[in-house]
């Protein structure tokens, strides 16, 4: 007797935040560990971020110009816009780690990634990636005390220390993208892995 396979979990949009800073040995990026009985990425350290929800399209954000019409490319109707992405940004940030960027602020949030979860995972992102200086922020880089509990061992680390760490597959990708941007290689467009359809695709949004 044969059983039909499980439908594939519906492709949500998501949004996540690599935070950064200047430090004496360089520069620093803000990591946290997912808990060992997580659905997704169980033990797996990762940027702060999450699903975008239904709210974070309830107050404009201004956007800069560039960003906002990369997130719109490549974007079905049904997308989430460019200010609920960054909504959401600013909401899974305050979340996960206690620290706030201000609304006002949103225009700090550089796009520079996006990837779709392959299939056959529990379950699937569409997530957009946004670097920010964390010298935008609202309090202390370093107090995590009104985090929620869904990342551990919050800390700043080098980014080539990062590394070393227990990563996603697409967390390795973007930490060596992200490393090239801090260290001044030129915008080439935003690396999009679109594992919408059948055939996995690589392009580049400009």
């Amino acid at each position: 007797m044969t059983t039909d396979a499980a439908p594939e979990p519906v492709i949500r949009a998501a949004s996540t935040v690599i935070l950064w800073r200047a430090a004496p040995s360089g520069a620093q990026v803000l990591m946290g560990m997912r808990g060992a009985a997580a659905v997704f990425m169980p033990s797996k350290y990762v940027f702060p971020g999450g699903a975008v929800d239904p709210g974070d399209a309830a107050d404009p954000l201004p956007m800069a110009a560039p960003c906002a019409d990369r997130l719109r490319a490549f974007c079905g109707p049904e997308a989430p816009c460019p200010s609920a992405l960054a909504g959401a940004a600013l909401r899974e940030l305050q979340e996960e780690t206690g620290l706030v960027l201000p609304p006002t602020d949103a225009p700090a949030l550089r796009f520079v990634f996006r990837a779709i979860t392959p299939p056959g995972r529990t379950r699937r992102f569409d997530a957009r990636f946004f670097l920010a200086d964390a010298a935008h922020l609202a309090g202390p880089q370093d107090d995590f005390s009104a985090a929620e509990d869904e990342l551990s061992h919050l800390h700043w680390i080098g980014l080539d220390q990062a590394r070393a760490l227990d990563l996603p597959f697409i967390t390795e990708v973007v930490l060596a993208e992200v490393t090239a941007t801090l260290r001044g290689a030129p915008d080439q467009g935003v690396p999009f892995f679109d594992n919408s359809g059948t055939s996995p695709a690589f392009r580049r949004i400009v």
